[in-house]
């Protein structure tokens, strides 16, 4: 065991991520139920809706698991209202100040992570009091820092400022990068893009499909005016693209990106006009399999490459 299994009660250190429009009840049990932290993803979801997520998480795993809340979305007084009376156990935040929320919710009985991009963030999170940090990188799908700092830089300058139990993500989706960020200082990995393409993620099947075909290069940092956004590269992608090299306002961005363009893309699988949000490691994920297989052969991967490591030293 280490800091993070003991932190969450969990088998391995491995937290899969709580991805808008694929991180349903069926993903956070599955992970959960083989040993993982699967994570609920309220950032696409109406209060009443993740209510009934995590009452239905409940019913299928009696393992811990969490729920993931943009800071930067609506309905967050009833959200965190909806989590504090389910009393769910891991709540990790994002894109916004860990000090609004933290407390309460450890008074509540939570554990509380906040996720960062750069080490000043985590410096704010370890003053919040917060139970652990995920230092994303570059590499991640979904919103991103504006750093563009990489895993391989992030993760041993946040392990070096903070005493926090530190979680790496961004890049990650193999046993072999869970070593890497071990070595690197963190206590575990947080992993998206590679739950994305498994059997209970709510994704649309287009788009599951599509990670599947992903190559290297096919994703890139996108919208860096409004909030940064790694995405595959399609129709919405080149227009966007396009908009900002004309040197188009903010205003106009947002008109672009509208309301509704990540659900289009992610959960009704519209390829060409949908944002399809994931991460350069899209290009590793070379199948669609269930997320307890994927739990258990990350940590065999992460097994086998440890040995293999220990014998060539």
């Amino acid at each position: 065991m280490n800091r993070i299994t003991q932190l969450f009660n969990i088998q391995y250190p491995i937290i899969q991520a709580g991805m808008i429009w694929c991180s349903g009840w069926e993903l956070a049990s599955a992970v959960s139920n083989a040993g993982g932290l699967g994570l609920l993803g309220a950032g696409s979801m109406y209060p009443e809706i993740l209510r009934a997520h995590i009452q239905k998480c409940k019913a299928a795993t009696d393992k811990p698991f969490g729920v993931n809340v943009p800071l930067l979305y609506p309905d967050l007084d009833e959200h965190f209202r909806i989590i504090m009376e389910e009393k769910v156990p891991v709540v990790v935040t994002s894109a916004g100040n860990p000090k609004t929320w933290t407390k309460k919710l450890q008074d509540n009985g939570a554990k509380v992570v906040h996720v960062v991009s750069n080490v000043k963030f985590a410096r704010k999170c370890e003053e919040a009091g917060v139970d652990a940090i995920v230092a994303e990188g570059f590499e991640a799908g979904g919103h991103n820092g504006r750093e563009e700092t990489t895993t391989f830089c992030l993760i041993p300058l946040v392990r070096q400022a903070v005493s926090l139990p530190l979680i790496a993500a961004g890049g990650i989706a193999n046993g072999a990068g869970i070593l890497g960020a071990l070595a690197l200082g963190a206590d575990g990995v947080q992993v998206g893009s590679r739950f994305v393409a498994s059997v209970e993620s709510s994704a649309h099947q287009a788009f599951k499909d599509r990670v599947v075909a992903a190559q290297e290069g096919d994703t890139e940092l996108s919208l860096k005016q409004l909030t940064p956004v790694r995405l595959l590269k399609n129709k919405f992608y080149q227009d966007v693209k396009a908009a900002e090299l004309r040197g188009a306002s903010n205003l106009e961005l947002a008109e672009l990106l509208g309301s509704r363009r990540a659900k289009r893309g992610m959960y009704e699988g519209d390829l060409d006009e949908g944002e399809l949000e994931i991460g350069q490691a899209a290009a590793m994920v070379q199948d669609i399999k269930p997320a307890g297989e994927i739990v258990q052969e990350m940590w065999q991967e992460f097994l086998d490459a440890k040995a293999r490591l220990c014998a060539a030293w």
